[in-house]
């Protein structure tokens, strides 16, 4: 994830696993979850099972890949994920269709030069409507 989402994400997940009256075992495994925040200003941190990436994205995200483990997943805003689209570091796409419209958006493809072809692999639906589509790169 970026640095800005980090801010908020890693402390929120923190609070909630640190209160000993938790009853929410999500909050826990976000807590306790390797995390790798993206930034080229962020030098010093006080997260817990958090590492900063401040190497260029391709080499940061390709050395993560090449590593045993399993999937990683990205939390992260609109200029973020439209880099990582951009140098073809994504996998598996798993896109959140939610029935409401806002109006204008922040785009993830953005500023996408190349065709970007997908092949949908699952689609599920939920009780309030959201649909997950998931994709893998076309090649």
């Amino acid at each position: 994830m970026g640095r800005v989402l980090a801010e908020g994400f890693i402390n929120h997940w923190a609070a909630i696993a640190a209160n000993p009256d938790t009853t929410e075992p999500f909050a826990r495994k976000m807590h306790e979850t390797p995390k790798i925040v993206f930034s080229k200003t962020l030098h010093t941190h006080d997260w817990q099972h958090t590492t900063i990436a401040q190497n260029d994205l391709v080499t940061e995200v390709t050395n993560l890949k090449n590593q045993e483990g399993q999937d990683i997943i990205v939390y992260c805003g609109g200029n973020f994920v439209t880099n990582l689209i951009k140098h073809g570091l994504i996998d598996e796409y798993h896109l959140f269709v939610n029935p409401a419209a806002l109006g204008n958006g922040m785009s993830i493809f953005q500023g996408i030069e190349n065709r970007q072809a997908f092949k949908l692999m699952e689609a599920r639906s939920f009780e309030g409507g959201i649909t997950v589509l998931c994709y893998k790169p076309d090649a």
